[in-house]
Parts: structure tokens; C-alpha cells; sequence
């Protein structure tokens, strides 16, 4: 098939791109090549997927109406893995415009090019962070999701809710993806892991926020990957049968579904950096601090429809996937 894999630079997008080309398909991959992190990151896995002849880039912005319109008339998707966003819960607190432009109007230009060409499947990335204040865990598709504590969680909500729209209106199938904290090799340089793995190596210390007492779902990225591509054949149907009384607000009578992708085995943070420490071989420097705005004390994914779904679910440990980005970063930095 032919796809189009958005945000194809970035970490989860790379990834993504690179299952979708062993497996035979044509991918054509966007990104904006934005300076959030590291531009040289970026191009070096655009550079391994520009090795597949099956690969075709085109730099372009999410926000960029006429553009994406243009592709999306030119190349005519079968179906569209929608990866690219403005990444980060902090940021979001610095720059809340760039959000608006990437997250939003992004999205809407996604769901019209689904629209308008006939995209038989729109996978698109949502996050964890939608659930916000929510203390009930592990948590559940099933669940409200009407608290979040960052822009950057309140715009991931609003993609569900546009897409939703947009399946009740035109029958487009819709598939959102609530990633748990995903880490492994060519992550992202913002993230805790790439951070403490710098610092360390470095001599520095690490920043520690809420002292340590903080629980992820860590989530290996060939695992979230593997998922990826199995739900991309997985194509919502409507049902008829669905009231919102009775139905999960995962489901819908449209052609809509959400899911959690995570590894529903919560690590506490300072069993994270102590797997990092064995897998270095040095011991980390803390600097501990308080809780910082916008975060949250604990994930954990209920991954039960998921695997009802595609039979797969999530199981990396913590201490092999944090040893295999280890192993690429000293490869990567030639340290």
C-alpha cells in the first residue's frame, strides 16, 4: 500500500516508517525539521530511510493548508499514520502558540486531506497525558478524560474529539493512539532517558523532579511500533448498536476507536535510573526537586482492548530496552 507516515523524522515516526518499508509498503513521510530538538538527529534517520527506494520525503508544515491539501490530491493515500505534533508537556507551557498551529490546525488539515481523498484508515498519535488528574489506575480507554493539566494534553484530547467529528459526519475510520512515555534508541533528546544518559556520561548530575517519587509506564518504542502496525489493519466499523449511555468512550456508533499502547508494568523512577546506572556502569549524580507544572505522579495503561484487538500487547523490560538505547547512544555520540 502506499501511506503516508507524518512527523516521519521524529522518533516514533522513524520507527514506524522503517517497519512499513521491510514490510513492502511505499511511504511517503512529512516533517517540518522544526529546531525543538536537535535538527541533526532528525536528518540522520531521514538519511537511513532515504536508503529504501520505496521512501519519498517531503518537507513540509502541518500547518501549511495549501501544501498538505496539495499532497494529499497528488499522491492519494490509502491510509495515513499521523505521527507529527509539537512534542512536550514543559514546552507547552513556554510556547502554547506552537501547539495551536501544529496540534490543532495540523490535525484539522489531516482530517480534511483524509476527507476529501478517500483515506480508508487515519491512525494519529494521542497520549497519556489526556488523563490528566485522573487517579484511578491503571488507566482506562473507558475513562473520563475531561481533566488535563497541560496544553499539551488538552490538545491531544482535542484530536480525538475532532476526529470522532469527523468519523460521525463522513464515515472516515479513525484510530487514536494514547502512547505511555516511550523510550529506545533515536529518542528524543527532551526526554528523561537521553537527558540523564548525556548527563551522566558527562559527569553532571541529573534533575530529578518530585524527589524520585514518581511511577511511569514505560513504553519500549519497537513495541509501540509492532502495535502501530498491526491496529493500521484493524479498520473501525460503525455500530450501529453503540449509545453513549451505554457504550465506552473509546467506541462509538461512527467508525472511531482508542486505544492505550503501554507496558502496564509501572516503573518507579528511581528504578529507572537505577537500571540506567547498570547499564552505563556509572552512578548517577541527583539533583532532587520539587513536582514540576504540568506533570503527573503516576501512568499506567490498561491495555486489555489492545491485545482483544491485535492480540499483541506491550512486554519489553525496563532494564532491556534502556540497555539497547544505551548500546545506540554510545554508537550514535561514539562514546
Amino acid at each position: 500500500m502506499k501511506l503516508l507516515v507524518t512527523g516521519a523524522a521524529g522518533f516514533i515516526g522513524y520507527h514506524v516508517s522503517k517497519r512499513l518499508l521491510a514490510d513492502g509498503h511505499q511511504v511517503i513521510g512529512i516533517d517540518n525539521l522544526n529546531d525543538y530538538y536537535d535538527v541533526r538527529l532528525k536528518q540522520s534517520r531521514l538519511d537511513r530511510l532515504r536508503g529504501h527506494a520505496a521512501f519519498t520525503f517531503h518537507k513540509l508544515d502541518l500547518a501549511d493548508r495549501p501544501g498538505i491539501a496539495s499532497l494529499f490530491a497528488v499522491e492519494g493515500f490509502q491510509r495515513v499514520i499521523h505521527l507529527g505534533a509539537q512534542a512536550g508537556v514543559r514546552y507547552s507551557l513556554e510556547n502554547p502558540l506552537a501547539y495551536a498551529d501544529s496540534n490543532l490546525i495540523g490535525h484539522l488539515n489531516i482530517l480534511e486531506g483524509c476527507r476529501h481523498n478517500s483515506v480508508e484508515h487515519l491512525l494519529y498519535a494521542s497520549s497519556s497525558s489526556v488523563y490528566g488528574l485522573n487517579r484511578k489506575m491503571p488507566f482506562s480507554t473507558d475513562d473520563s478524560v475531561d481533566h488535563p493539566v497541560s496544553l499539551y494534553a488538552a490538545t491531544k484530547k482535542a484530536n480525538e474529539l475532532m476526529s470522532h467529528t469527523y468519523s460521525h459526519l463522513y464515515q472516515l475510520a479513525t484510530t487514536g493512539l494514547r502512547f505511555f512515555t516511550v523510550y529506545g534508541p533515536w529518542g528524543r533528546p527532551d526526554m528523561a532517558l537521553f537527558k540523564f544518559t548525556e548527563a551522566m556520561l558527562a559527569g553532571r548530575s541529573i534533575d530529578v523532579y518530585n524527589r524520585g517519587e514518581m511511577r511511569r509506564d514505560f513504553t519500549y518504542i519497537d513495541d509501540i511500533a509492532e502495535a502501530i502496525i498491526r491496529l493500521q489493519e484493524v479498520i473501525p466499523r460503525a455500530d450501529s448498536q453503540w449509545t453513549v449511555e451505554t457504550g465506552s468512550p473509546a467506541t462509538s456508533s461512527a467508525p472511531y476507536r482508542v486505544y492505550n499502547i503501554g507496558n502496564s508494568q509501572p516503573v518507579k523512577l528511581m528504578e529507572y535510573i537505577q537500571a540506567l546506572e547498570n547499564a552505563l556502569g556509572i552512578k548517577a549524580q541527583m539533583n532532587l526537586l520539587p513536582m514540576q507544572p504540568g506533570d503527573v505522579l503516576e501512568t499506567s495503561a490498561d491495555t486489555t482492548a489492545l491485545y482483544q484487538a491485535i492480540g499483541f500487547k506491550p512486554q519489553t523490560e525496563v532494564a532491556e530496552g534502556i540497555q539497547h538505547f544505551v548500546n545506540w547512544y554510545r554508537d550514535y555520540y561514539h562514546q
